[in-house]
């Protein structure tokens, strides 16, 4: 990748990262539950599945890139579409809450539990494909290797991810009072973000 494109890369993953979503929820409440350790199977979980998630994005778009390079200007003008909606329903969505007695896992639960619980999270949301599918095509260049790209986008986001969840997990008992009080301006800051990269990116050459 062009070092200017995965900078701008770099602050939209990191943007994506800090945006409310059920994995970061699932990490602060299992950080909450059973502590930094534990919750760290999670968020490896999570990354992993997040991982998969990518590869089946981007090597689908691959497909339709080898068919016509037109759709990749179909791609990022529906994707640019896509994540102003998007933007939207997260500066309208409620605050996001932690009910532990609710969310409860049992304690017994190792970590096994906890990476799987992680990877399904990522593997089994279908706004995660779908959000992929429309923010990838906004940096893919079909003059460079596509591989190539996905191990450093699938890299880059991984590592966001670990970096924030972990952190989550960790300050898991001072955040979640915080997101309580402040949860909807959270959400509109994270809705805005979505909405200025829904409208800048497909203008990008």
């Amino acid at each position: 990748m062009a070092l200017d494109t995965w900078l701008v890369y770099l602050l939209a993953a990191i943007g994506l990262s800090l945006s409310p979503g059920p994995n970061g929820l699932l990490a602060l409440t299992h950080g909450a539950l059973h502590g930094r350790q534990l919750a760290l199977f999670t968020v490896a979980g999570g990354a992993l599945g997040f991982v998969v998630v990518i590869a089946l994005s981007m090597f689908g778009i691959g497909a339709l890139l080898e068919t016509s390079l037109a759709w990749l200007a179909v791609l990022k003008w529906a994707g640019g579409a896509y994540l102003v909606w998007l933007g939207i329903h997260v500066w309208r969505s409620p605050p996001i809450g932690l009910d532990l007695n609710r969310s409860a896992t049992p304690a017994r639960n190792r970590g096994g539990v906890l990476f799987r619980q992680g990877a399904l999270s990522a593997l089994t949301n279908p706004k995660g494909l779908l959000f992929f599918a429309a923010f990838l095509p906004q940096f893919i260049d079909p003059a460079r290797d596509l591989f190539t790209q996905f191990l450093v986008m699938a890299g880059t986001f991984a590592a966001i991810e670990i970096v924030t969840e972990v952190v989550i997990a960790s300050m898991a008992q001072r955040i979640s009072p915080w997101l309580q009080r402040v949860g909807r301006r959270f959400n509109h800051a994270c809705g805005g973000v979505f909405v200025a990269i829904g409208v800048a990116l497909p203008l990008r050459g």
